[in-house]
């Protein structure tokens, strides 16, 4: 191995792949289409030169989608313009067979002012997660006239990409742990792109798995003050505003690097999802919660017996993620010194290297004098031990 190639796996970034470390998946063979599907509107694919080449036709946006769908992985290829037009790159991708729509996460390809070439949009959902407004290194990036090298790595809810060696996105979501590989074909009046060497290393699949099992509180403890009943096929939370100790259902395992799903409804009272806590403190807990609230406040983290609010978010933001007196569904991301929470699919809060907990128990809460009624219809989470050495 050459000294090159030693830096770049000591990184653990997205450069060039040693090929003798890890077999890749060739999903075109230079001379055919075989694994693929056109999906949408009207443009062209056809292979020349060894190349997949797309052009722009009529109707909408037009993918050619791969056949078998993938979870974790490290996809690379090279793209180049032929004509000047909009495409991306999507992945973890779905079909919606009624409208042959294809939506899902898209890694741009954008030779416009605008240079966004490498960020993450949700095609035909959310729209742009990851633009790359003030990253001047990753806008100057793209070649308009050469062929231009795309690195698209997932680890569970972890995303990141690079183009021509340099790092673009940074992200965490949710949304999608598995899907499609497509190319994407923009509807417009000009578009003609070449896609080659496109190879996929597979990393296997991360998946959700129950926290809660349905049908009791096995594997949770009762603290403090209020009630916990499995009604309904939900845990319903009540307590009354006389009450003043707070309650908490705590669960008997400890949690390092993970993710946290669950789904709530919030009829009464102030709540929360919490994580990496250990028993103590004034209010029988103390450690991180993302706020549970049935007016304000939603996906917020707070730091109990700690620092209070770490972020909390504006009442006009709130309004846009959060369905008052709904089922709403929340997740919580941690690995490392990063945690991020959704509402909804809408990012309500994130921090990079935080100084915090590293680890804990998860619990669910309700607070002391209020009148309390929480209901929550499942709680899943997700095994990320291992994803910062594992690159």
């Amino acid at each position: 191995m050459n000294v090159l190639w030693i830096l770049v796996v000591l990184a653990g970034g997205g450069g060039p792949v040693d090929e003798t470390d890890e077999k890749a998946r060739m999903l075109f063979d230079g001379k055919s289409l075989s694994g693929w599907e056109k999906h949408g509107g009207g443009a062209s694919y056809k292979v020349e030169e060894g190349c997949i080449v797309g052009e722009v036709g009529p109707g909408s946006n037009t993918f050619l989608c791969t056949e078998k769908t993938f979870g974790d992985f490290k996809l690379v290829l090279d793209v180049k313009l032929d004509v000047p037009g909009n495409s991306g790159i999507q992945f973890r991708s779905h079909l919606r067979k009624d409208k042959d729509r294809v939506f899902g996460y898209q890694c741009e390809i954008d030779p416009s002012d605008r240079a966004w070439s490498g960020g993450v949009y949700d095609e035909g959902r959310r729209g742009w997660l990851a633009p790359l407004e003030g990253k001047e290194d990753a806008r100057k990036a793209f070649r308009k006239d050469g062929w231009n090298e795309y690195v698209i790595e997932t680890r569970g809810p972890w995303i990141q990409t690079w183009l021509n060696g340099v790092q673009c996105v940074d992200l965490v979501d949710t949304a999608d742990l598995e899907g499609f590989i497509a190319l994407q074909v923009h509807s417009g009046k000009a578009g003609r792109l070449r896609w080659k060497n496109v190879r996929l290393y597979d990393r296997g699949q991360t998946s959700w798995q129950p926290l809660w099992n349905g049908t009791d509180l096995s594997g949770f403890n009762v603290r403090g003050g209020g009630e916990w009943k499995i009604e309904d096929g939900a845990i319903h939370g009540t307590c009354a505003k006389d009450e003043k100790r707070h309650g908490h259902l705590v669960s008997e395992r400890r949690f390092g690097d993970f993710a946290l799903r669950v789904k709530y409804k919030s009829v009464k009272g102030n709540s929360g999802l919490y994580f990496r806590i250990d028993e103590g403190g004034g209010v029988g807990v103390k450690g991180f919660q993302a706020e549970i609230d049935p007016n304000k406040d939603a996906g917020g983290l707070y730091e109990t017996g700690g620092r209070a609010w770490v972020v909390k978010p504006k009442p006009e933001d709130v309004k846009k993620w959060y369905k008052p007196g709904e089922w709403n569904e929340m997740t919580v991301v941690a690995f490392g010194g990063r945690v991020v929470v959704h509402v909804n699919g809408k990012k309500s809060a994130e921090l990079f290297d935080d100084p915090g907990r590293a680890e804990g128990h998860v619990a669910l809460q309700l607070h002391g004098g209020q009148a309390m009624d929480i209901w929550f219809s499942s709680l899943e989470w997700m095994d990320l031990s291992g994803i910062l050495s594992n690159r």
